[in-house]
């Protein structure tokens, strides 16, 4: 019990730091930096992106393979997994996969327009994955509340 109790507390650590990290990108940080002159802008979000990609790229295979651990390890396979753990089991995949369209789309992107010195082609860039971390967030504080909701509304 106690290794699943591990699991699970590394899988809400994970989980946090992701949409948390998300959230404070998209309501906090992103309106702040408009305040930041466009080229110098353009530097701070891809030193931003750099860093909070770092971090995604560590929870997110957390949070998947604590899942998966705690799926086959506790639920015993999707058969025993009630209807959150399957809306979770999703959204997880999609939330990764549009960040791995991130990380090697616009993202690379970005870098490259930003060694240019492209700063439309960065702002294009930076736009996109403003839209696509948006997505990520909802479907993340969607899965939050799927988990809350299943874990104890049944």
């Amino acid at each position: 019990m106690l290794v699943a109790t591990i699991f699970y507390v590394l899988h809400v650590l994970a989980a946090i730091l992701w949409i948390g990290g998300m959230a404070f990108a998209i309501l906090v940080l992103r309106p702040s930096v408009g305040l930041v002159p466009p080229p110098a802008r353009l530097q701070l979000m891809g030193a931003i992106h750099r860093r909070f990609f770092l971090i995604v790229w560590h929870a997110m295979p957390a949070l998947l393979l604590t899942g998966y651990a705690m799926l086959f390890g506790w639920f015993g396979g999707f058969r025993g997994a009630g209807w959150h753990i399957h809306l979770m089991h999703l959204t997880g995949l999609i939330m990764a996969v549009i960040f791995v369209v991130i990380f090697f789309g616009p993202w690379r992107r970005m870098r490259a327009a930003l060694a240019a010195e492209a700063w439309a082609d960065a702002a294009a860039a930076t736009e996109t994955i403003r839209r696509l971390v948006g997505i990520n967030l909802v479907l993340g504080l969607l899965t939050a509340g799927v988990a809350a909701w299943g874990r104890f509304g049944g």
